[in-house]
């Protein structure tokens, strides 16, 4: 080929896409500015609220491999709850306060209901509550917003979040081991499950923890085939 054809060629040749053609995501991702904005603020209530439960029962466990996990976890929520604080000046929200709030009052008698267990001897169930119901759907909901936002236009939210869930899956699997260690009876194990399960009905009524469509919504109208 001569260098005219070579010429010809160079001019013709279609433009490199601006992505990658694995990646077709959205460039504002699923949220705009006020729904991450409100999402972060319920976010942070929640950190907020573990802080306090993990750090009120370090003083009343007995048990001392109990007290240094739950001395350790607790501060992690507390780091957590900083980082959303420090995001939401950044979605234009000056006052944090304003929008560190329960999703709805689901969510606020679900926190009710995982720190009722008071007793010294009632670990089994403080674990269950958080091990068991509120961390992994922590990690859902997290796991639905880091996927489904803009790493161009929200990339603080996911560097947050990234770093939120490696704390969140470390913490989930210490304390899932707490808990196994410490159910030795059939009489434990329905315990165990008599909580988890009146927790679960208490999260499905809130809707996950920033309320309905906190994992997103598995009921969207498809468009019909012709």
């Amino acid at each position: 080929m001569n260098l005219q054809g070579k010429t010809l060629m160079a001019e013709t040749k279609r433009p490199r896409e601006p992505f990658a053609p694995w990646d077709r995501r959205a460039l504002p991702g699923l949220f705009d500015v006020e729904e991450t904005a409100k999402r972060v603020g319920h976010y942070k209530w929640v950190e907020l609220k573990l802080f306090e439960a993990l750090g009120g029962w370090v003083a009343t466990v007995p048990e001392l491999d109990v007290k240094l996990r739950l001395g350790t976890h607790c501060y992690h929520h507390a780091w957590h709850a900083e980082l959303f604080d420090k995001r939401l000046p950044e979605l234009r929200e000056m006052k944090t306060d304003r929008l560190t709030v329960a999703a709805n009052d689901h969510m606020v008698a679900f926190i009710d209901a995982m720190t009722e267990p008071e007793g010294p001897d009632m670990t089994i169930e403080k674990l269950v509550g958080v091990y068991r119901v509120l961390i992994p759907h922590k990690i859902a909901a997290y796991t639905y917003h880091r996927n489904g936002t803009s790493e161009i236009t929200d990339m603080p939210t996911v560097r947050i979040l990234d770093f939120i869930l490696q704390d969140e899956f470390n913490d989930w699997r210490e304390g899932e081991m707490l808990i196994q260690s410490m159910i030795e009876s059939d009489e434990e194990i329905d315990r165990a499950m008599v909580h988890q399960t009146k927790l679960e009905k208490l999260m499905l009524a809130a809707g996950g923890i920033a309320g309905p469509g906190s994992i997103g919504d598995p009921y969207i109208d498809l468009p019909e085939e012709n």
